[in-house]
């Protein structure tokens, strides 16, 4: 999928990314216990934010905190090697990521700089799975904020579906979509997953025929398990259960 037509359609849970933000030089104005601060080259000061003032660094921890392992951010040389005044690059290397959930803001949030967000991504690094016995997981990222971040989409599961679509699959049940891990039965019966391939029977109202025609003609072939096993691939992660 190109870029263009992946920010024309957004982001959803689910999606498979490549994420990287381009090392830019930067100053470090303070170097503490278990954090350096650094003058932040991409936002700029709120001055009309309400009740929240930002002073323009941000700051990222060092190996010695608990937080280090989380950050996607890293400096040039190492956090723990920097001292006040220096000149340091920050940026993201090349990280494959899947999106946990999606936020939206309107409008959007006063946070005490400028771009304001929009939109928020949560997302867990190749090799995190949910974990519902946290409070918090993931990391945060504001995909047009300001940060130069590159952001290709890998792997979509059920690209060919929206939300809320229902389709009829090889066996006669009706299924509606909800998510890509997250599929109801209209028959009541026990919840599984559908049988390819399958008929779409309604997108907001009587699907068109190219939606009817991109549905059965992405099913024909392979199965469920299939898209399943090959977001795991990429994700080296446990899909989120419904």
């Amino acid at each position: 999928m190109s870029n263009q037509t992946f920010e024309a359609e957004g982001y959803r849970p689910g999606d498979v990314l490549r994420i990287e933000c381009p090392f830019t030089e930067v100053t470090v104005t303070g170097v503490f216990r278990s954090h350096v601060a650094v003058r932040w080259p991409w936002w700029e000061i709120d001055s009309e934010a309400n009740g929240i003032e930002w002073n323009g660094d941000v700051a990222l921890p060092t190996p010695a905190d608990y937080d280090w392992k989380s950050e996607y951010f890293r400096t040039i040389p190492a956090e723990d090697t920097l001292k006040a005044g220096d000149r340091c690059s920050v940026g993201i290397p090349a990280t494959v990521v899947h999106v946990l959930a999606v936020h939206h803001f309107d409008p959007p949030l006063e946070t005490g700089w400028l771009p304001r967000p929009a939109t928020y991504l949560d997302v867990l690094r190749q090799g995190e799975s949910y974990d519902a016995r946290l409070e918090e997981q993931g990391y945060r990222i504001d995909p047009v904020g300001g940060v130069p971040f590159r952001i290709e989409l890998l792997f979509r599961p059920f690209a060919f579906l929206e939300t809320g679509d229902e389709v009829v699959d090889r066996d006669g049940r009706a299924w509606k979509f909800d998510a890509p891990w997250r599929w109801t039965p209209f028959d009541g019966g026990r919840p599984s997953t559908p049988s390819w391939p399958l008929a779409l029977l309604f997108r907001n109202g009587e699907p068109t025929l190219e939606a009817v025609a991109a549905v059965a003609e992405a099913t024909a072939s392979g199965s469920h398990a299939d898209e399943v096993n090959r977001w795991v691939e990429l994700t080296r992660a446990v899909p989120v259960p419904a």
